[in-house]
């Protein structure tokens, strides 16, 4: 017996469960039903991802602590996978004091091995809010092709790579003012140190080919140490004797693998060093999207290497989902939350029949056809597999008291062949599924599905069952009916992995609680209840009006957040007044070194003084074509310090996501000081 611990990539704990989610707790959930059913240890923990800045900001937002809204987000989690059958042995938190605890201790031995060092780096910092912002924070135009709105690491446009330094006025997507670049002390991991390790360890067997590939490709462009620090305000988890600095999510995220495997451990009275000690003779299986490889390949097995844990024995990567052939989205309706398939289609065996039947070992992506979705299903599932049972069964609970007629010895070849068919592809199907080959699987047992519904058309037991001898123990009618049926619970066995529910559903009719394990697939003493409508044919309605609600549902989402955020603008007449709009006469303009947004105004208001405002408007204007001309300007908002000095207001410009900022110039006949009313 194997003794087997397998994870899922934890989920974000902000925002809900999707299709493309599911693609990989349907495949890691199949694999783990599947080893389990061979009478294998096996443990499949998860958790939800807890930590990091998008958390903090959303459950600000929400005017909630982010305490409440990982609490919140869990519950729906659960329920999602529960109602998928996704089957944890404990689906945690990261934000948990077990994980609190192995985070603090693996950076503790890594510090012991001198894998940690300091560095001061710069970064932007967000004024406004008091807080640096992470690369995805911070969007600008991209510095290759000049596409608008880019985010701080990658354009999306050209596809370009770069340091949120590099954008061309950039803006903080947290508060739209202007970051300013700020140095702070930072916590290294020596991931450069080890890259002998990595090298062998990744050309070892423990990647698919292609992603051993992947890992040669940054090989050659060499390893960079790895930032494990953010600076407060952060959500997550503090460096220990380091106030204010926290670590960074991607450090004690995949430690959350260990840490509800630690609470499963305490809860049931299982060993958790066996599993995690750095000798262990256990397996450790991680299943992730091939978009967190890096983090998986690279940093996680060398922080275990180094702070003396065991390393994974496999980790298992693949593609990504597209809906009709194209990414999912919000506008067709293909943008799919698990909760809004169970509502419409409600079936969730469907969609891990159909994700089956397309996943195989590779990372490539896998598409789900909505119209090949309902055919397969109606045809695979309920014209051949459920078919077998719905044309013989009524047969054996009508003249043989249920009972199945399977000896051997009195049966002749012809019958038993179909019984032998059904044996033949044991073997194959078990290799399949272990090696994650599912679709051959499918592919394997639907093929003897036809079989047997061609052995039951061609013995066509209706016409059989009007002759009276026929209805006699260990008649023709008795032996067909009973193989067929035989065949069909084989086959159910083999589908339990994938089709969790059905099969139990079948294996109440069999008179068994459910389908345990691979050693119940040659029972012969069986006996079936009275046949009950098991399965129903997919309605291209319901697919329809899924994909509309998707689409209401943005649609209504959208405006409720329009409302919503017009709710919140609205002032009153006599919030207006405070603000004091003046007109003033631009006197001076001129650049400032070492900003790649800002001009510098000295503005008059006709008052005897001269205010200084810094304005974002570098890219449209040249500071000479400025001086001389009228604009309006915000007088009494308070001053603030900026790294390249103190602004005294704010002119007034408008722009939005593709055009400007274009500066806002009073009609003739104004003049500076007047206030604008």
């Amino acid at each position: 017996m194997r003794k087997i611990l397998v994870t899922s990539a934890l989920p974000y704990a902000n925002g809900s469960i999707h299709l493309g989610h599911l693609v990989e707790y349907i495949q890691t959930d199949i694999w783990v039903r599947f080893k389990k059913m061979q009478g294998n240890e096996v443990y499949y923990v998860c958790a939800d991802d807890t930590h990091g800045t998008p958390i903090m900001l959303r459950a600000e937002k929400e005017g909630i602590t982010p305490e409440v809204l990982i609490k919140k987000v869990h519950v729906e989690h659960s329920k999602d996978f529960l109602d998928f059958f996704v089957n944890f042995d404990n689906f945690y938190s990261t934000n948990s004091s077990e994980n609190l605890k192995l985070s603090q201790d693996v950076y503790k031995k890594l510090k012991q091995n001198e894998k940690i060092y300091t560095k001061t780096i710069e970064q932007f910092y967000d004024p406004a809010k008091k807080m640096f912002l992470p690369d995805r924070f911070i969007k600008g135009e991209c510095p290759k092709c000049h596409a608008k709105d880019q985010y701080g690491d990658s354009c999306e446009v050209c596809g370009a790579t770069y340091t949120p330094t590099e954008l061309i006025n950039p803006t903080s997507s947290v508060s739209g003012s202007v970051p300013i670049k700020k140095e702070t002390e930072h916590y290294f991991f020596k991931l450069s140190e080890c890259e002998s390790f990595l090298k062998e360890w990744t050309l070892s067997g423990t990647l698919q080919q292609e992603a051993a590939n992947k890992m040669n490709e940054w090989f050659k462009s060499g390893l960079a140490d790895w930032d494990i620090s953010r600076d407060a305000p952060y959500f997550g988890f503090e460096i220990p004797d380091a106030p204010g600095k926290y670590f960074y999510v991607w450090l004690d995220a995949p430690i959350g693998y260990m840490a509800s495997f630690k609470k499963l451990c305490d809860d049931k009275k299982i060993n958790f060093d066996e599993f995690w000690n750095s000798d262990s003779k256990t397996e450790l299986y991680h299943f992730i999207g091939k978009d967190i490889l890096y983090f998986h390949a690279l940093f996680w097995p060398a922080t275990l290497k180094f702070s003396g844990f065991r390393t994974p024995t496999k980790i298992f990567a693949h593609g990504f989902l597209t809906v009709n052939a194209e990414k999912m989205s919000k506008s067709r309706g293909t943008f799919i939350t698990a909760r809004s398939y169970l509502d419409h289609i409600k079936n969730p065996d469907y969609l891990r029949y159909y994700y089956a039947a397309k996943l195989n070992s590779t990372m490539e992506d896998i598409d789900l056809n909505l119209d090949d979705f309902l055919s397969r299903v109606n045809s695979d599932l309920v014209g051949k597999f459920i078919n077998i049972a719905s044309r013989t069964s009524g047969f054996i609970h009508k003249y043989f008291d249920g009972k199945l007629y399977l000896d051997d010895t009195k049966t002749g070849t012809e019958h038993i062949s179909i019984t032998q068919k059904c044996k033949d592809i044991e073997g194959d199907v078990k290799t399949y599924f272990e090696s994650r080959e599912y679709g051959r699987a499918v592919r394997e047992i639907m093929r003897i599905a036809d079989i047997t519904n061609e052995y039951v058309n061609t013995k066509a037991p209706w016409i059989l069952a009007k002759n009276e001898e026929q209805q006699k123990q260990g008649s023709d009618l008795h032996i067909i009916c009973s193989r067929s049926l035989e065949s069909f619970r084989r086959l159910a066995i083999y589908l339990t992995p994938i089709l969790p529910k059905l099969t139990q559903d079948i294996a109440h009719f069999f008179n068994e609680k459910e389908f345990k394990l691979f050693s119940d697939l040659n029972k012969k003493n069986i006996t079936v209840n009275e046949y009950q409508h098991i399965l129903t044919r997919i309605e291209k309605k319901d697919i329809d009006m899924m994909i509309e609600s998707n689409k209401e549902s943005l649609n209504q989402n959208t405006e409720a957040s329009k409302e919503s955020e017009l709710d919140k603008s609205i002032i009153s007449i006599d919030d207006f007044i405070k603000i004091d709009l003046r007109v003033a006469l631009i006197k001076d303009a001129s650049f400032v070194e070492g900003s790649d947004s800002l001009l510098k105004l000295s503005l008059d208001l006709n008052d005897g003084r001269l205010r200084q405002v810094f304005a974002g408007i570098k890219s449209k204007y040249a500071p000479e074509k400025l001086i001389g001309k009228l604009t309006v300007m915000v007088v009494n908002l308070k001053p603030r310090q900026m790294k390249f000095g103190l602004s005294e207001g704010m002119v007034l410009a408008a722009r939005d996501q593709s055009e400007g900022p274009f500066i806002l110039y009073p009609d003739q006949g104004a003049k500076p000081g007047m206030r604008i009313k």
